[in-house]
Parts: structure tokens; sequence; C-alpha cells
């Protein structure tokens, strides 16, 4: 009788059947181990300028400043204010309209860096035109356009609000120039984080469509009344239609024209879960 054949098939089946024993073993084992913790979203900073203006470093370092109202404006920190080259070699210069306490010194930077100054279409055609800047520093474009420079990823939205120029002529006397409508700007970041500076504005319904279609994870508010929402109406908007994850108040505190208050729009934002993330002018805060 020939045993070999029979001792082959047997010792496969007890060797197939340790292998798969371990192999369910192995299965069970990663199954049973915890998950990688993800890794931790890198993050940007984040300084107020005073009223809108903001610097914010990206997760990669790119510097995107925005409003910068800087040597006029009295809330201002006093680095900037005594030499805007302190402020860093800008990547993104973004203005929301052509208003003093937001124009600001963003002509003197765009040519400062040699970066463009984005805007409004008709609030950067005036400019090029008086001189303010040249015309390639200059890039126009307008709501639901969407610009890349530095590879961030920017798309002016509607604001309801106002705009204009005034800018001296050749003898120095200030006169007022038509430049466009005003823009609130989407900004996404490299790390995906969206943010929604508002720039100036009230009320207007398609603020949710902004937030619906965009959804920003992080929205920035004028609080302060009288030329935009005050801070009722800017938490009826967050809490009714916008719903963000963080909201940072801002225009507000360095006009007597803009009396609303911190402490006013906390109050009103009573009962929501959206984090409010308040700054003192010149703070810095990473987000």
């Amino acid at each position: 009788m020939n045993y070999v054949p029979r001792f082959k098939t047997q010792f496969g089946l007890v060797l197939s059947g340790l292998l798969l024993a371990a192999s369910a073993s192995l299965h069970a084992q990663q199954a049973a181990a915890p998950a990688a913790p993800a890794a931790a979203k890198p993050k940007a900073e984040f300084q107020w300028l005073g009223q809108a203006g903001w610097r914010i470093v990206s997760p990669t370092g790119k510097l995107i400043v925005i409003d910068p109202w800087i040597k006029g404006g009295p809330k201002a920190p006093k680095e900037y204010k005594d030499d805007l080259k302190a402020i860093g070699a800008i990547d993104v210069l973004l203005v929301t309209h052509a208003h003093g306490d937001h124009l600001g010194d963003a002509p003197e930077l765009a040519k400062l860096n040699n970066t463009k100054l984005y805007g409004p279409a008709d609030m950067v055609t005036p400019l090029t035109l008086l001189g303010a800047i040249p015309p390639e520093l200059g890039h126009r474009f307008n709501k639901s356009g969407t610009v890349k420079p530095a590879g961030i990823k920017v798309t002016a939205v509607q604001a309801e609000h106002s705009s204009l120029i005034v800018w001296p002529d050749a003898n120095g006397k200030p006169q007022a120039h038509a430049a466009g409508e005003p823009v609130g700007f989407i900004i996404e970041l490299e790390n995906g984080t969206k943010i929604w500076h508002m720039g100036d504005t009230g009320l207007f319904g398609d603020m949710k469509f902004i937030a619906d279609h965009y959804k920003p994870d992080i929205v920035m508010v004028p609080i302060g009344g009288n030329f935009t929402m005050g801070p009722e109406d800017a938490a009826f908007a967050l809490k009714t239609w916008i719903k963000p994850k963080m909201v940072i108040p801002m225009h507000y505190g360095s006009n007597p024209m803009t009396p609303g208050t911190l402490a006013e729009f906390e109050a009103a934002m009573k009962g929501s879960n959206i984090k409010i993330v308040p700054f003192t002018e010149g703070q810095k805060q990473s987000l």
C-alpha cells in the first residue's frame, strides 16, 4: 500500500488550515487595533489690522492682506503704521471696495511689493486711470469671478453696500469718483479652509445662497452698524442663513459712527453653537 500520497495530502490540509487560522488571527488583530489618529489640519495665522483689515498667513506661508487701512486707521498695529514694509512681502492683496477705510494703503502696498491689487472691476479701472496704481498692478474681477493669485483661490461674491473713490486732483483737492459695486470674498486656503470676508454689507437674502453654495468654515462679519449690519442683524444672518463653524466679528470700534459692540453681538448670538472668535486689534490667532 502507498502511504506517501496520503501523507502528503494530510500534511497539506494541516498546513493549509494553519495558514488560514494565522490569516484570520491577523485580520482580527488589525480590526481590533485602534485607527491611527487623523493628521492635524494645518492652520492659518490671522491678525486683525482694525476695521475690516486682515493679515493672514496661509498654511504654506502665503501672505494675504485684505482691506489694509493702516496709516489712517486709528486701531492699526503701530509697527505697521510706522513702516508698511513690516507687514511683510504680500502674495495676495484684496480690496472689497473703494471707501477710504478699506482701500486704505492698498495702492501703496501694491507698488511697494510689486504685487497686484485684486478688487471689483469698476474700482480697479479708476484707480489705474487716476494713477493710483500702474495698470499692470491692477486685476479686475467681479461677482462669481474666481482668481488664483499665488495658488490661493478667491471668488468675489455679493455685498450690499456702496463704493466711492476719493482721490486728490492735480492741485491736491479731493475729488469723488464712482467705483462700481462692492464685493465680499470667499478665500479658499491650501488646506481647504474657506473664509468668507463679507466686506461691508447690510442684510440680503442671498447670504443663504452664498453659504449653501460655497460652504464657508469661517465668516468675517461686520457688526458696527450705521454703514453695515449691526450686532442683531449680523447675528440673525449667521444663525438663520449662514451657520458657519466659526465667526469673527469686525468693522467695529474704529469709528464713532459704527457703534455696535462685541458684547452686543455676543448677546445676540446666544443660543447658537457657532463659535465666536473675537480679536483685539493687532492680535494674532491660529485657526
